[in-house]
């Protein structure tokens, strides 16, 4: 049998790791060694930062929540607290939608709350 070649695949893979590399700095876009570790370091830091994006985004929302109930004269936690006793399901997403656009309608959840 003849032996088999696998230049196509060989090429193929390199190309597409240099694809990825495309606007790195010095030799991690044209080198293959280094662009693979590039590559690969990226990868692992654009997962993780995927996750931690939504953990940026509910410290956001709780900042802007307990800003607004302090003007309103109340704590997050104790206001967190008495929508969950009062069955409120508004996510924390769009109270500090609310909070920050529509305080007048943030001030009225408050007071029902209370």
């Amino acid at each position: 049998m003849p032996r088999v070649k696998r230049g196509k695949h060989h090429l193929k893979r390199r190309k597409n790791i240099l694809k990825q590399a495309k606007g790195y700095k010095w030799g991690r876009k044209k080198k293959l060694k280094l662009a693979i570790t590039a590559v690969r370091r990226a990868g692992a830091f654009a997962y993780a930062d995927r996750k931690r994006k939504k953990r940026d985004f509910r410290r956001l929302w709780q900042i802007k929540i307990n800003a607004a109930c302090r003007e309103n004269g109340t704590t997050y936690s104790k206001f967190i607290s008495a929508l969950k006793k009062n069955k409120i399901e508004i996510d924390r997403k769009i109270l500090a939608d609310l909070a920050e656009n529509n305080p007048k309608i943030f001030t009225k959840i408050v007071e029902t709350v209370k």
